[in-house]
C-alpha cells in the first residue's frame, strides 16, 4: 500500500525534543566546498572563477567576530534550556569554547527550524549548529567536516507487535517535519515508506511520543538520540527496534560562499578535540545519553 504524507504542522507546535546517543561508526566527509584539487581552469571559467572569489569575500567580510548560533532549544543534549532557564548544549557548549579560543563573541540564537534558511541566508545567524545532519543538504550548506555519528530508528510501543521494519507495513507512522529521519524515508527507505498505511509529519517529537503512548501512532521515525532521551526511565512503554534506518553524521552549516569561516571552525574543533576540552564538555552530557564514541572529527 503506497503510504500517505500528511501534514501536522498546523498544530503549530515547537521544533524538535531529543537526545542521542548512536554508536555507529562512519567515515567522516570530506568539507564541502573546500578548495578543489587540480591544475588552473581553462580560461573560459576565469570571470565565473572571479565572480565565485568576489561573493566569498563578501560573505567572509560580513563576519565580523560575532558567530551568531541558531539552534533549536527543544534539542538535548545538543540545544536545549535548562532548569535554570540558561541554554545549554554539547553543541552550544562546543561552539562557545570555539568563540572563546578563537576571541570571536558567542551569541547563542535559538530559532524556528522551519525558517532556518532564511535566517541563514539573510545573515540573521551565522551557522546552524544543533545536532544539524549533513546527508542530502550537502549542497546547500558550506559545512564543516562531520563531527558525530547518528542513526535515525523506529519507536513503538513496548507491547507491540511490530518487531522489525517489515512490520512496519499497514501501519501509521509518525516524523518530525524536515527532519534527517523524514529524508531518510521519503529518500533511501522510500521503498518502505510506501509499505505504510501512512506517514504522517509533526513540528517535534514531544508530542508524537505521547500519541504514540495513546495509540494515535503505531510508531514514531526519529533520531536514535531522540529516542533515548524519550525512552529512558520508559522502557515498560516504548522500544526500539533493532535495526536502523541508516546511519548518518552531524556537521555545522554555514551559508554557501563562507566555506573559509566553515574550515577556520573546522580547524578550532579539531584542536578542542586535541587539548582534551571536547571531552569534557561531553561528560556534562553523559547521562543524557552523549558518548564521545560517536565522535567522528579526528586531530589535524
Amino acid at each position: 500500500m503506497k503510504g500517505d504524507i500528511m501534514s501536522f504542522d498546523k498544530l503549530n507546535l515547537d521544533r524538535r525534543a531529543f537526545l542521542r546517543g548512536s554508536a555507529l561508526l562512519f567515515a567522516a566527509p570530506t568539507v564541502m566546498g573546500l578548495a578543489a584539487c587540480g591544475g588552473s581552469k581553462p580560461a573560459e571559467t576565469d570571470s565565473a572563477a572571479t565572480d565565485d572569489a568576489a561573493a566569498t569575500d563578501a560573505t567572509e567580510a560580513a563576519f565580523d567576530g560575532n558567530l551568531i548560533v541558531g539552534f533549536d532549544q527543544e534539542f538535548p543534549p545538543y540545544g536545549y534550556v535548562d532548569d535554570e532557564g540558561e541554554y545549554a548544549g554539547f553543541d552550544l557548549d562546543l561552539a562557545k569554547a570555539v568563540c572563546d579560543a578563537k576571541g570571536w563573541t558567542y551569541t547563542p540564537t535559538p530559532i524556528d527550524w522551519d525558517a532556518k534558511d532564511a535566517m541563514l541566508n539573510s545573515g540573521q545567524i551565522t551557522c546552524i549548529w544543533n545536532g544539524f545532519t549533513i546527508e542530502g543538504r550537502e549542497k546547500d550548506y558550506a559545512f564543516t567536516s562531520a563531527y558525530m555519528n547518528n542513526s535515525n530508528v523506529i519507536v513503538v510501543a513496548a507491547d507491540s507487535d511490530i518487531k522489525t521494519l517489515a512490520d512496519l507495513a499497514g501501519k501509521n507512522v509518525v516524523v518530525q517535519t524536515d527532519s534527517g529521519a523524514q529524508s531518510v524515508l521519503e529518500g533511501d527507505q522510500a521503498e518502505l515508506t510506501a509499505t505504510f498505511g501512512a506517514l504522517e509529519t509533526i513540528g517535534e517529537y514531544n508530542t508524537a511520543f505521547m500519541m504514540l503512548e495513546q495509540g494515535t501512532y503505531d510508531a514514531i521515525a526519529v533520531d536514535y538520540g531522540v529516542a533515548a532521551f524519550n525512552i529512558a526511565g520508559k522502557e515498560d512503554k516504548f522500544t526500539i527496534l533493532e535495526e536502523p534506518l541508516n546511519g548518518e553524521h552531524y556537521g555545522v552549516g554555514f551559508a554557501l560562499g563562507n566555506e573559509a569561516l566553515a574550515a577556520e571552525v573546522e580547524a578550532q574543533m579539531q584542536a578542542l578535540y586535541a587539548d582534551g576540552t571536547v571531552a569534557k564538555i561531553a561528560e556534562k552530557y553523559a547521562d543524557q545519553g552523549l558518548s564521545m564514541d560517536n565522535w567522528c572529527l579526528p586531530e589535524a
